[in-house]
């Protein structure tokens, strides 16, 4: 695809005047870095010597974080733990994420994944989380919190990592308020979640959750169009966009021909969060204007990005420009 400079150019300068709401699981995430020399004479498990370790960001927590560093104004709506990995998290989201719409939820604890790594390896993850359904109590001060923001937003992230936040009754809530504002709905779904994502705008499952969504295992290009056209009528959705690794996205939309769209990968590293950026990229464009395609094809250069770096990452606007701008698609 083609992108006209000023086209492109005005996308881009709507990007820090959208305001995008991500409302789901909020996550975070921890990494152990280290060296390997040795493995452990009690199990056949390397010995890891740790050399330093970081938090960050986490599942719609990151999101939220590629959205603001792509220029655009984040909203974040979701359930914290009242405890110490919780505060952590609220300090990493940094402005200008709004914060303002986290909500402590003492009979939970803040999801917390924790990553060692050792030569650019991931030795082993540890989670420690609740997953169980959150209380109507809190789904309504969600809704809430939706509500005092719906006026100033141009979309809504719904990031859904089956942590319990995202439930049938928020769903149908939000694609309620969103169609009264026309403001566009996104989902990164959960791939046991799919019967909740009716009325959405658009869904952005791997390869993988499409299939077992559909029921139809995808080994060709008839096959993925299938299972594509099956989800789009299934979530009554405009567009679906699956995302399939090195083989690239395929996007498609109500009463038009599916579009393969290339990877534009240089070097994988890590895929750690790749999905975060994609659903990012991809809504903060159609909330500045962008068409399904466009949006795509963008959200293709920023997850081409990310890949390359090691550990959950982001995306910048600068990169997201270099990028496509040394790619050659600009007329």
């Amino acid at each position: 695809m083609i992108i006209h400079a000023q086209r492109l150019k005005t996308i881009f300068s709507n990007f820090k005047k959208s305001k995008v709401l991500v409302v789901g699981d909020l996550i975070l995430d921890q990494f152990i870095w280290g060296d390997v020399s040795r493995i452990s004479p009690e199990a056949p498990v390397p010995v890891v010597y740790v050399q330093r370790e970081s938090v960050m960001p986490g599942g719609a927590a990151n999101v939220a974080s590629n959205v603001r560093d792509l220029g655009g104004m984040p909203v974040v709506v979701g359930v914290i733990g009242n405890d110490s990995w919780g505060r952590v998290l609220k300090e990493k989201l940094k402005r200008p994420v709004d914060t303002s719409g986290i909500i402590v939820d003492a009979a939970r604890k803040t999801s917390l994944k924790t990553r060692i790594v050792a030569r650019h390896q991931q030795v082993v993850r540890v989670d420690r989380e609740i997953t169980e359904q959150i209380s109507k109590a809190v789904s309504k001060k969600i809704i809430r919190k939706i509500k005092k923001n719906i006026n100033r937003i141009q979309a809504i992230i719904i990031e859904d990592y089956g942590k319990g936040v995202v439930n049938p009754f928020l769903i149908r809530e939000i694609v309620k308020l969103a169609r009264s504002r026309k403001v566009i709905v996104t989902v990164d779904p959960k791939e046991d979640h799919f019967s909740y994502y009716r009325g959405v705008s658009c869904i952005t499952p791997n390869q993988h959750e499409a299939e077992k969504a559909a029921g139809i295992k995808i080994m060709d290009n008839k096959t993925l169009l299938a299972a594509g056209k099956k989800l789009l009528k299934k979530i009554n959705s405009r567009a679906v966009l699956i995302t399939r690794g090195e083989q690239g996205m395929c996007l498609l939309e109500k009463k038009k021909r599916g579009i393969h769209i290339s990877t534009k990968a240089q070097e994988v590293f890590d895929v750690s969060g790749a999905g975060d950026t994609v659903i990012a990229a991809f809504t903060l464009a159609l909330a500045s204007g962008a068409t399904f395609e466009e949006a795509a094809h963008i959200s293709n250069y920023a997850a081409g990005i990310v890949v390359g770096k090691v550990g959950v990452a982001t995306c910048s606007l600068d990169e997201l420009l270099r990028r496509i701008y040394a790619d050659g698609i600009i007329k």
